[in-house]
Protein backbone atom coordinates (compact mmCIF):
# COMPACT_ATOMS: atom_id res chain seq x y z
CA UNK A 1 0.00 0.00 0.00
CA UNK A 2 1.18 3.08 -1.01
CA UNK A 3 -0.56 5.52 1.34
CA UNK A 4 -2.67 5.32 4.52
CA UNK A 5 -6.45 4.96 3.86
CA UNK A 6 -8.39 6.61 6.99
CA UNK A 7 -11.87 4.16 6.66
CA UNK A 8 -11.69 0.92 5.04
CA UNK A 9 -13.55 0.42 2.44
CA UNK A 10 -16.81 -1.58 1.91
CA UNK A 11 -16.60 -4.88 0.11
CA UNK A 12 -16.81 -4.85 -4.06
CA UNK A 13 -19.72 -7.36 -3.22
CA UNK A 14 -21.70 -5.01 -0.81
CA UNK A 15 -21.36 -2.10 -3.08
CA UNK A 16 -23.04 -3.70 -5.87
CA UNK A 17 -25.58 -4.80 -4.31
CA UNK A 18 -26.53 -1.49 -2.75
CA UNK A 19 -26.28 0.16 -6.04
CA UNK A 20 -28.44 -2.52 -8.13
CA UNK A 21 -31.14 -2.70 -5.23
CA UNK A 22 -31.29 0.94 -4.78
CA UNK A 23 -30.48 2.38 -8.19
CA UNK A 24 -30.66 -0.51 -10.88
CA UNK A 25 -27.63 0.37 -12.15
CA UNK A 26 -24.67 -2.50 -12.57
CA UNK A 27 -21.49 -0.76 -11.89
CA UNK A 28 -18.54 -0.70 -14.30
CA UNK A 29 -15.32 -2.29 -13.01
CA UNK A 30 -13.98 1.56 -13.84
CA UNK A 31 -15.11 2.98 -11.09
CA UNK A 32 -14.01 0.43 -8.82
CA UNK A 33 -10.65 0.77 -10.33
CA UNK A 34 -10.68 4.66 -9.50
CA UNK A 35 -11.40 3.71 -5.93
CA UNK A 36 -8.51 1.61 -5.49
CA UNK A 37 -6.54 4.16 -7.29
CA UNK A 38 -7.97 7.38 -5.10
CA UNK A 39 -7.19 4.40 -1.82
CA UNK A 40 -3.61 4.13 -2.85
CA UNK A 41 -2.50 7.41 -3.04
CA UNK A 42 0.43 8.81 -0.91
CA UNK A 43 0.03 12.35 0.66
CA UNK A 44 1.82 14.61 -1.82
CA UNK A 45 -0.60 12.72 -4.85
CA UNK A 46 -3.25 13.83 -2.43
CA UNK A 47 -2.27 17.36 -2.78
CA UNK A 48 -1.92 16.87 -6.34
CA UNK A 49 -6.01 16.29 -6.55
CA UNK A 50 -6.24 19.48 -4.48
CA UNK A 51 -3.99 21.69 -6.46
CA UNK A 52 -6.40 20.06 -9.45
CA UNK A 53 -9.77 21.15 -7.19
CA UNK A 54 -10.55 17.80 -7.91
CA UNK A 55 -12.61 15.34 -5.11
CA UNK A 56 -14.57 12.37 -4.84
CA UNK A 57 -18.16 12.78 -4.61
CA UNK A 58 -21.46 11.55 -4.99
CA UNK A 59 -21.99 7.71 -5.16
CA UNK A 60 -18.23 7.33 -3.84
CA UNK A 61 -19.19 8.45 -0.58
CA UNK A 62 -20.81 5.12 -0.16
CA UNK A 63 -18.06 3.23 -1.62
CA UNK A 64 -16.49 3.61 1.85
CA UNK A 65 -19.20 3.33 3.44
CA UNK A 66 -22.27 1.37 2.03
CA UNK A 67 -24.54 1.64 5.56
CA UNK A 68 -25.12 5.69 4.69
CA UNK A 69 -28.67 6.80 4.67
CA UNK A 70 -30.17 9.75 2.95
CA UNK A 71 -31.56 12.21 5.39
CA UNK A 72 -35.18 11.44 6.35
CA UNK A 73 -37.71 12.32 3.72
CA UNK A 74 -35.14 12.28 0.43
CA UNK A 75 -34.41 9.55 -2.05
CA UNK A 76 -31.30 8.45 -1.86
CA UNK A 77 -31.13 8.34 -5.27
CA UNK A 78 -30.46 12.12 -5.66
CA UNK A 79 -27.37 12.41 -3.68
CA UNK A 80 -24.95 14.37 -6.17
CA UNK A 81 -27.60 15.29 -8.41
CA UNK A 82 -27.07 18.55 -9.45
CA UNK A 83 -30.31 20.23 -10.74
CA UNK A 84 -29.56 20.14 -14.71
CA UNK A 85 -28.08 15.78 -14.34
CA UNK A 86 -30.47 14.03 -16.71
CA UNK A 87 -31.33 10.70 -15.60
CA UNK A 88 -28.89 8.84 -16.93
CA UNK A 89 -25.71 10.88 -15.17
CA UNK A 90 -24.74 9.49 -11.64
CA UNK A 91 -21.94 12.03 -10.12
CA UNK A 92 -18.31 10.73 -9.16
CA UNK A 93 -16.20 13.65 -8.79
CA UNK A 94 -15.90 17.35 -8.59
CA UNK A 95 -13.57 18.62 -11.10
CA UNK A 96 -12.81 22.16 -10.47
CA UNK A 97 -14.85 26.02 -10.89
CA UNK A 98 -18.24 26.64 -12.41
CA UNK A 99 -19.80 23.35 -11.31
CA UNK A 100 -17.54 21.04 -12.84
CA UNK A 101 -18.60 17.54 -12.12
CA UNK A 102 -18.20 13.74 -13.73
CA UNK A 103 -20.77 11.26 -13.87
CA UNK A 104 -21.15 7.59 -15.04
CA UNK A 105 -23.79 7.53 -18.06
CA UNK A 106 -26.17 4.94 -18.00
CA UNK A 107 -28.05 5.70 -20.93
CA UNK A 108 -29.92 1.91 -21.58
CA UNK A 109 -30.79 2.11 -18.02
CA UNK A 110 -28.84 -0.46 -16.78
CA UNK A 111 -24.92 -0.76 -18.08
CA UNK A 112 -22.21 2.33 -18.24
CA UNK A 113 -21.61 3.60 -21.45
CA UNK A 114 -18.52 5.81 -19.91
CA UNK A 115 -17.91 8.72 -18.79
CA UNK A 116 -19.89 12.07 -18.70
CA UNK A 117 -19.33 16.07 -16.98
CA UNK A 118 -20.67 19.72 -17.75
CA UNK A 119 -20.43 22.98 -16.04
CA UNK A 120 -23.30 23.13 -13.83
CA UNK A 121 -22.70 26.97 -13.05
CA UNK A 122 -21.81 27.81 -16.83
CA UNK A 123 -22.73 27.17 -20.45
CA UNK A 124 -21.76 24.59 -22.57
CA UNK A 125 -23.42 21.17 -23.10
CA UNK A 126 -22.51 17.60 -21.36
CA UNK A 127 -18.98 16.31 -22.45
CA UNK A 128 -18.79 12.44 -22.88
CA UNK A 129 -15.57 12.02 -24.36
CA UNK A 130 -13.78 10.09 -21.67
CA UNK A 131 -14.45 6.47 -21.21
CA UNK A 132 -13.66 5.75 -17.63
CA UNK A 133 -13.57 8.14 -14.61
CA UNK A 134 -9.38 7.27 -14.41
CA UNK A 135 -9.20 8.83 -18.25
CA UNK A 136 -11.39 11.62 -17.19
CA UNK A 137 -9.14 12.48 -14.27
CA UNK A 138 -5.90 12.14 -16.74
CA UNK A 139 -7.61 14.79 -18.96
CA UNK A 140 -7.89 17.32 -16.01
CA UNK A 141 -4.46 16.74 -14.76
CA UNK A 142 -2.71 17.27 -18.30
CA UNK A 143 -5.24 20.99 -18.52
CA UNK A 144 -3.93 22.04 -15.33
CA UNK A 145 -0.48 21.14 -16.80
CA UNK A 146 -0.74 22.96 -19.94
CA UNK A 147 -2.16 26.02 -17.63
CA UNK A 148 1.00 26.08 -15.54
CA UNK A 149 2.84 26.30 -19.11
CA UNK A 150 1.33 30.19 -19.22
CA UNK A 151 2.06 31.15 -15.09
CA UNK A 152 5.41 32.59 -13.98
CA UNK A 153 8.10 29.70 -13.41
CA UNK A 154 8.64 29.98 -9.75
CA UNK A 155 9.30 27.75 -7.14
CA UNK A 156 5.31 27.27 -6.52
CA UNK A 157 4.64 25.99 -9.82
CA UNK A 158 7.75 23.84 -9.48
CA UNK A 159 6.12 22.56 -6.73
CA UNK A 160 2.83 21.97 -7.94
CA UNK A 161 4.25 20.07 -11.25
CA UNK A 162 6.19 17.60 -8.94
CA UNK A 163 3.38 16.71 -7.13
CA UNK A 164 1.27 16.76 -10.63
CA UNK A 165 4.28 14.25 -11.73
CA UNK A 166 3.75 11.96 -9.28
CA UNK A 167 -0.05 11.55 -9.56
CA UNK A 168 0.30 10.94 -13.39
CA UNK A 169 2.92 8.78 -13.13
CA UNK A 170 0.88 6.60 -10.16
CA UNK A 171 -2.56 7.15 -12.52
CA UNK A 172 -0.71 5.75 -15.99
CA UNK A 173 0.41 2.58 -13.66
CA UNK A 174 -3.35 1.89 -14.06
CA UNK A 175 -4.63 3.41 -16.78
CA UNK A 176 -3.19 5.39 -19.95
CA UNK A 177 0.07 4.50 -19.78
CA UNK A 178 -0.27 4.10 -23.41
CA UNK A 179 -0.21 7.98 -23.80
CA UNK A 180 3.15 9.70 -23.71
CA UNK A 181 1.68 13.14 -24.20
CA UNK A 182 1.19 15.86 -21.68
CA UNK A 183 0.31 19.14 -21.41
CA UNK A 184 -1.28 20.94 -24.56
CA UNK A 185 0.13 17.87 -26.71
CA UNK A 186 -2.39 15.51 -24.42
CA UNK A 187 -5.24 17.87 -24.67
CA UNK A 188 -5.16 17.91 -28.01
CA UNK A 189 -4.37 14.06 -29.11
CA UNK A 190 -7.15 13.10 -26.63
CA UNK A 191 -9.72 15.41 -25.03
CA UNK A 192 -10.58 18.05 -27.71
CA UNK A 193 -11.35 15.37 -30.16
CA UNK A 194 -14.88 16.02 -32.10
CA UNK A 195 -16.93 12.91 -31.40
CA UNK A 196 -17.59 10.57 -34.23
CA UNK A 197 -21.60 10.90 -35.22
CA UNK A 198 -23.12 8.51 -33.31
CA UNK A 199 -26.59 6.82 -35.13
CA UNK A 200 -27.50 5.14 -32.22
CA UNK A 201 -28.67 8.45 -30.22
CA UNK A 202 -30.74 11.24 -31.41
CA UNK A 203 -29.40 14.81 -30.72
CA UNK A 204 -30.73 16.54 -27.78
CA UNK A 205 -30.36 19.97 -26.53
CA UNK A 206 -27.95 18.95 -23.45
CA UNK A 207 -25.44 17.51 -26.00
CA UNK A 208 -25.37 14.12 -25.06
CA UNK A 209 -27.99 12.58 -27.28
CA UNK A 210 -30.80 10.20 -26.35
CA UNK A 211 -30.23 6.09 -26.77
CA UNK A 212 -33.53 5.74 -28.96
CA UNK A 213 -34.27 4.94 -32.53
CA UNK A 214 -37.71 6.15 -34.23
CA UNK A 215 -38.59 9.31 -35.77
CA UNK A 216 -38.88 12.67 -33.96
CA UNK A 217 -41.39 15.84 -34.70
CA UNK A 218 -38.57 17.44 -35.84
CA UNK A 219 -36.53 14.82 -37.87
CA UNK A 220 -33.89 15.20 -35.51
CA UNK A 221 -30.37 14.27 -36.84
CA UNK A 222 -27.87 11.61 -34.77
CA UNK A 223 -26.09 13.06 -31.93
CA UNK A 224 -23.14 14.70 -33.51
CA UNK A 225 -24.82 15.74 -36.50
CA UNK A 226 -27.12 19.00 -35.85
CA UNK A 227 -25.89 22.68 -35.61
CA UNK A 228 -25.78 23.20 -32.00
CA UNK A 229 -26.16 26.76 -32.15
CA UNK A 230 -28.95 26.59 -34.43
CA UNK A 231 -30.93 24.19 -32.81
CA UNK A 232 -30.74 25.63 -29.01
CA UNK A 233 -31.91 29.06 -30.76
CA UNK A 234 -35.14 26.99 -31.80
CA UNK A 235 -35.84 25.26 -28.70
CA UNK A 236 -35.14 28.01 -26.12
CA UNK A 237 -37.40 29.77 -28.87
CA UNK A 238 -40.31 27.37 -28.90
CA UNK A 239 -40.04 26.75 -24.48
CA UNK A 240 -40.75 30.41 -25.02
CA UNK A 241 -44.50 29.75 -26.62
CA UNK A 242 -46.82 28.08 -23.93
CA UNK A 243 -48.73 27.59 -26.88
CA UNK A 244 -46.59 25.75 -29.33
CA UNK A 245 -44.83 24.18 -26.21
CA UNK A 246 -48.33 22.48 -25.10
CA UNK A 247 -48.58 21.30 -28.90
CA UNK A 248 -45.18 19.35 -29.09
CA UNK A 249 -46.15 17.80 -25.55
CA UNK A 250 -49.31 16.31 -26.40
CA UNK A 251 -47.61 15.15 -29.83
CA UNK A 252 -45.08 13.57 -28.05
CA UNK A 253 -47.53 11.75 -25.36
CA UNK A 254 -50.01 10.84 -28.68
CA UNK A 255 -46.56 8.93 -30.28
CA UNK A 256 -45.23 7.38 -27.46
CA UNK A 257 -48.54 6.12 -26.45
CA UNK A 258 -48.97 4.92 -29.90
CA UNK A 259 -45.58 3.23 -29.39
CA UNK A 260 -42.96 5.47 -30.52
CA UNK A 261 -41.68 6.69 -27.61
CA UNK A 262 -38.27 9.15 -28.99
CA UNK A 263 -39.88 12.28 -29.38
CA UNK A 264 -41.37 11.73 -25.37
CA UNK A 265 -37.61 11.17 -24.84
CA UNK A 266 -35.60 13.58 -26.64
CA UNK A 267 -38.05 16.55 -25.85
CA UNK A 268 -38.51 15.37 -22.17
CA UNK A 269 -34.62 15.69 -21.80
CA UNK A 270 -34.60 18.82 -23.47
CA UNK A 271 -37.05 20.56 -21.41
CA UNK A 272 -35.16 19.00 -18.29
CA UNK A 273 -31.68 20.91 -19.16
CA UNK A 274 -33.72 24.15 -20.02
CA UNK A 275 -35.94 23.72 -16.94
CA UNK A 276 -34.67 27.12 -15.36
CA UNK A 277 -36.33 26.72 -12.46
CA UNK A 278 -39.78 26.72 -13.95
CA UNK A 279 -41.89 24.12 -12.44
CA UNK A 280 -44.34 24.02 -15.63
CA UNK A 281 -41.46 22.89 -17.77
CA UNK A 282 -40.11 20.87 -14.37
CA UNK A 283 -43.24 18.64 -15.00
CA UNK A 284 -43.47 18.56 -18.15
CA UNK A 285 -39.70 17.42 -18.54
CA UNK A 286 -40.19 14.62 -15.71
CA UNK A 287 -43.88 13.52 -17.36
CA UNK A 288 -42.50 12.92 -20.51
CA UNK A 289 -39.36 11.21 -19.46
CA UNK A 290 -41.46 8.53 -17.49
CA UNK A 291 -43.52 8.05 -19.84
CA UNK A 292 -40.61 7.38 -22.03
CA UNK A 293 -38.52 5.31 -19.95
CA UNK A 294 -41.23 3.01 -19.38
CA UNK A 295 -41.88 2.82 -22.97
CA UNK A 296 -38.67 1.79 -23.57
CA UNK A 297 -38.15 -0.98 -20.54
CA UNK A 298 -35.75 1.23 -18.34
CA UNK A 299 -37.55 1.02 -15.46
CA UNK A 300 -34.83 2.55 -13.50
CA UNK A 301 -34.18 5.59 -15.07
CA UNK A 302 -37.90 6.18 -14.76
CA UNK A 303 -37.31 5.98 -11.22
CA UNK A 304 -34.74 7.87 -11.32
CA UNK A 305 -36.45 11.21 -13.21
CA UNK A 306 -39.30 10.38 -10.54
CA UNK A 307 -36.99 10.78 -7.44
CA UNK A 308 -34.88 14.02 -8.69
CA UNK A 309 -38.49 15.69 -9.89
CA UNK A 310 -39.53 15.28 -6.35
CA UNK A 311 -36.58 17.09 -4.63
CA UNK A 312 -35.07 19.19 -7.43
CA UNK A 313 -35.29 22.40 -5.33
CA UNK A 314 -32.88 20.89 -2.58
CA UNK A 315 -30.65 23.56 -1.65
CA UNK A 316 -27.77 21.40 -1.70
CA UNK A 317 -26.61 18.18 -3.66
CA UNK A 318 -25.22 16.06 -0.53
CA UNK A 319 -27.99 14.27 1.23
CA UNK A 320 -26.29 11.26 2.64
CA UNK A 321 -25.13 11.11 6.88
CA UNK A 322 -23.96 8.46 9.43
CA UNK A 323 -26.88 6.63 10.95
Amino acid sequence: MRGEKTERPASRADIEVRFLRDWGFELPDSIFRFWEFLSSLAPAEHQALRDLDVSPAGIIDLFADTGLQPRQGIDVRVHGRYYRDPPEFLTFMHGGSDGLHHGLWFDDGRTCRGVASYYNNDGGGIDTTSGTPLEALRAILERCWRDLDDDVQDEEVSARRSRLSLLRDALTVVETGDRPEVGIAYSTAYDTITPAVDFARITTLDGAGALVAGETALDRPAHGQADEYKFATYMYALFQDPAALQACVEEARRRCSAGAPAEALVLGRDLHWASGGDPARETLANELLVMAYRALNRPSLAEMAGAHHRHRSLPRVDVLEKT
